[in-house]
């Protein structure tokens, strides 16, 4: 390994729906304060702060999947930082409409329960 991770959280809860944005390609990421209305679509993580940031080009990495970041929107620093909250897309999109949006590499989506740890390299 040898690379510190710049961001570590681990996935504390799921929310009844959070596994249906698979079939858009997507997952939600949300800190402990997710209001109510949006906690049953997101994965709850812990909020830790990002120590660097974040790039195309790095890595990001779900439980045993890596997954090569493509386009980071404007908010996704801020966001993660400060709320644990943003939407990851698995689209390989180079461009990133979105600001609060971290797109991926199109790849198979991860298999996430309670405890699967999540990092950025």
């Amino acid at each position: 390994m040898g690379k510190e991770p710049i961001f570590k959280t681990v996935v504390r809860e799921i929310g009844k729906e959070a596994q249906d944005f698979k079939a858009v390609d997507m997952l939600i990421f949300f800190g402990d304060e997710a209001p109510s209305a949006l906690r049953d679509s997101c994965f709850i993580i812990d909020v830790n702060k990002v120590d660097a940031q974040i790039i195309k080009g790095m890595t990001l990495k779900i439980g045993e999947t890596d997954y090569q970041i493509t386009a980071v929107g404007s908010e996704v620093n801020t966001n993660l930082s400060n709320l644990g909250h943003i939407a990851v897309k698995f689209t390989g999109d180079e461009e990133a409409d979105l600001p609060g949006s971290l797109y991926v590499e199109k790849k198979a989506f991860p298999t996430i329960e309670v405890g699967t740890e999540v990092e950025i390299f």
